[in-house]
């Protein structure tokens, strides 16, 4: 797959020579799982076929991705669990349906199967029904969401402002008809975007930036972060009008590397930046999946990505350490 920026690779080395790693020894972590992403062709109790658009493997030093449409093979027993809306089964593995499929743990067949999973983020533009209208920022364009009666009072319980100005973040399985939500994707922040305070100019930025690790629907966008803070100057990448967020970021380009460690699982990955996270600058919320994080969201990444580094995509987040242009 080609690079997310033509000068991504030059760009590293330039940073890594005026910015050289730090001489401290790196916390120690696993790598990333294998994960597969593509289109079911057939399914049976024992066998599930699929087109494969991608096979990302730990073992390729930045993430792993081998891509190019193939017919991969898995088998599937008593341990593989299927989520289609919530849990599922067999039935759910309908040819032509999407899946992000993370191996078992003893690397035989499919242990974990996310079928037609998608997410809608961003800034609530109208409600009319059981409709939401919202703008997932300008990378991502607008969409509707339905929310139909049996996710409603779910996702009323962690968004209670269903009003247009607030922020919204609902996991969804696609339809002909668009996404519906099934469950929140977080809690909703109490405030509008234009309300959130920017960090202290004078706060300092740290080596290690720790907090929240979401994911995004990814589409036609090359598997990787999107970064909040992506320098708008020049042809670095960024949004000239993206929120500064609730921490001190270090700017960054598209094509830059991140180290990135899932703080509930242990797993990292060197990561690129692919996309200008301003949409996850708006959120200044947490994730309490294994303690509670820092305030802030701190890198969004492909569906593939965080699954392979232990995120469980219907969970919604974890607990991340992310430093900026070096691996961990």
């Amino acid at each position: 797959m080609p690079s997310a920026h033509p000068r991504g690779a030059s760009r590293r080395r330039r940073r890594a020579a005026v910015f050289p790693a730090s001489a401290r020894a790196p916390e120690r972590a696993a790598p990333p799982l294998t994960v597969i992403t593509g289109t079911v062709l057939d399914a049976s109790p024992h066998l599930l076929i699929l087109a494969a658009a991608t096979v990302h493997r730990p073992d390729s030093g930045t993430g792993g991705l081998d891509s190019g449409e193939v017919e991969i093979r898995l088998a599937m027993g008593d341990g593989t669990t299927v989520w289609h809306g919530g849990r599922g089964g067999l039935a759910a593995l309908r040819p032509g349906r999407s899946v992000v499929i993370r191996p078992a743990d003893d690397g035989l067949g499919a242990g974990r199967i996310w079928v037609d999973i998608t997410r809608v983020a961003g800034t609530i533009v109208a409600y009319r029904g059981d409709t939401v209208e919202v703008d997932m920022g300008p990378h991502r364009g607008r969409t509707h969401v339905v929310i139909p009666p049996q996710a409603f009072e779910r996702v009323l319980v962690r968004h209670p402002r269903l009003e247009p100005g607030y922020l919204i973040d609902v996991i969804c399985v696609r339809s002909p008809d668009g996404p519906w939500a099934v469950a929140p994707g977080t809690s909703q922040p109490g405030y509008r975007p234009d309300d959130l305070a920017a960090p202290d100019v004078a706060a300092p930025v740290p080596d290690v930036l720790r907090g929240t690790a979401t994911w995004f629907g990814g589409g036609g966008t090359p598997d990787g972060a999107a970064y909040p803070a992506v320098d708008s100057e020049g042809d670095a990448g960024g949004c000239a009008d993206a929120p500064s967020g609730c921490v001190p970021f270090p700017y960054l380009s598209l094509g830059s590397e991140i180290g990135v460690r899932n703080e509930c699982g242990g797993r990292a990955a060197r990561v690129p930046v692919v996309e200008c996270g301003c949409l996850a600058a708006r959120f200044c919320d947490r994730c309490v999946e294994c303690e509670t994080s820092p305030r802030g969201r701190i890198v969004e990444l492909t569906p593939a990505v965080f699954a392979g580094l232990g995120g469980e995509l219907d969970a919604g987040c974890f607990n991340v350490a992310v430093r900026p242009g070096a691996p961990w």
